[in-house]
């Protein structure tokens, strides 16, 4: 399972620069992640929001807009969803798996 954040503010959206991760370095890509355990499509959300953007969520600020099941190679479903709201200004920073982490348009 994984879930992808869309953050969006002012018409932009808050994108990563892939880095030092194995998989599509140097591509941009949302807030994502993989389910940890035995946790909630909610919970994954929120931990992947720390560990890769910094930000603290809360549940009811996540807000699951879609769900897709694919099957190639091996068998996967995605969730999507957008945050309603947040308290932190985001910056371009340095992050262990991300080069920059910024609003685009």
């Amino acid at each position: 399972m994984t879930i992808h954040l869309f953050f969006v503010k002012d018409d932009q959206i808050l994108l990563l620069r892939r880095y030092n991760t194995g998989y599509e370095d140097g591509n941009y890509s949302v807030v994502a992640g993989h389910l940890d355990g035995e946790e909630t499509v909610k919970q994954v959300a929120i931990r992947e929001a720390k560990e890769e953007a910094g930000v603290h969520l809360k549940e009811e600020n996540v807000e699951i807009v879609g769900v897709m099941h694919r099957k190639k190679d091996d068998e996967r479903i995605d969730f999507f969803a957008c945050v309603t709201e947040w308290k932190v200004t985001f910056k371009t920073w340095n992050h262990i798996n991300a080069m920059i982490c910024a609003f685009f348009q």
